[in-house]
């Protein structure tokens, strides 16, 4: 029994991962019409901001979260402003665009910090006991700070002037302009909050697995997928088939082996698109 508490925990704890950063790539694809391939960059970024904050400056690995959010969303509202916004409406355009942005961040990171894996543990490294279980602290950090992040974004998309503009936007972008909603305004914000999300992810999780220049890259594969599961741009689809996805992975892991787990995670999606090709809330596919 104690070992299915922790399998599940740690799946859950991989689906919050995996949520926040596939709910910021669906915000940015489903408000902007960007598939955002720089968005594991970002996810470095907050990282090593962090690692930064923390380590060198001596600061409170809280700040350290905090800053790594700011500063992601900050490169992300300049990066839409500057540079996807002159090409928004040109879709291939703007995957060149953050793939280039991507290689971009990599190559910074690398030259800031090197090739090695910096050593990261952040603040909250034990566990406690109930009963026979053990939960890392980490785990339940990640977990509860990731619920809190998509209650957030769902409470400002859906209860708020700025969340209504935004779907409008969505929706019917001619109408909404001519209703004097102003897209150069709304749409860096929009890809600011998703940049952040990812910022805060690579805060969190780094200092539990490893913090290196592109190790953004597989956690975004399988965030990607889990989008594309969910159905792309169905903020409520990414979420739940993150969720699904991490303790798929975990379950897998820990009863059949950790090799298996991808082979049987990618055929199994694979399967599951031939059978239903919209993903799982495919029907809100193009919504917010």
């Amino acid at each position: 029994m104690g070992g299915l508490i922790q399998t599940t925990i740690g799946g859950l704890a991989l689906g919050a991962q995996y949520a926040l950063m596939a709910l910021g790539f669906s915000l940015a694809f489903g408000i902007l019409r960007v598939i955002n391939f720089a968005h594991g960059a970002f996810y470095v970024v907050g990282g090593y901001v962090a690692y930064f904050v923390t380590s060198q400056l001596n600061l409170p690995y809280a700040i350290g979260v905090v800053a790594a959010v700011l500063a992601a969303a900050l490169i992300g509202y300049i990066a839409e402003l500057f540079i996807l916004e002159r090409r928004i409406d040109d879709h291939l355009a703007t995957i060149v665009l953050t793939v280039g942005m991507s290689l971009i961040g990599g190559a910074t990171m690398l030259a800031l910090f090197g090739a090695q894996a910096v050593r990261f543990t952040g603040s909250l490294t034990g566990t406690f006991r109930i009963g026979g279980v053990y939960l890392p602290y980490a785990r339940i950090m990640t977990i509860v700070v990731a619920a809190l992040a998509v209650a957030a974004v769902y409470l400002l998309l859906y209860k708020t002037r700025m969340g209504v503009a935004l779907r409008a936007l969505t929706d019917d972008r001619e109408m909404a302009v001519a209703m004097g909603m102003r897209p150069k305004v709304l749409f860096p914000l929009a890809f600011a909050i998703a940049t952040g999300l990812a910022g805060l992810t690579g805060a969190l999780v780094t200092p539990q697995f490893s913090l290196a220049p592109f190790v953004g890259e597989q956690v975004l594969t399988i965030s990607f997928l889990a989008v594309i599961l969910g159905g792309l741009g169905s903020l409520t689809g990414a979420v739940i088939a993150s969720v699904l996805v991490g303790l798929f992975e975990s379950f897998v892991g820990v009863y059949i082996g950790g090799s298996f787990a991808p082979l049987l995670l990618f055929t199994g999606i694979l399967v599951l698109l031939v059978v239903r090709p919209t993903g799982l809330l495919g029907h809100k596919a193009i919504n917010v």
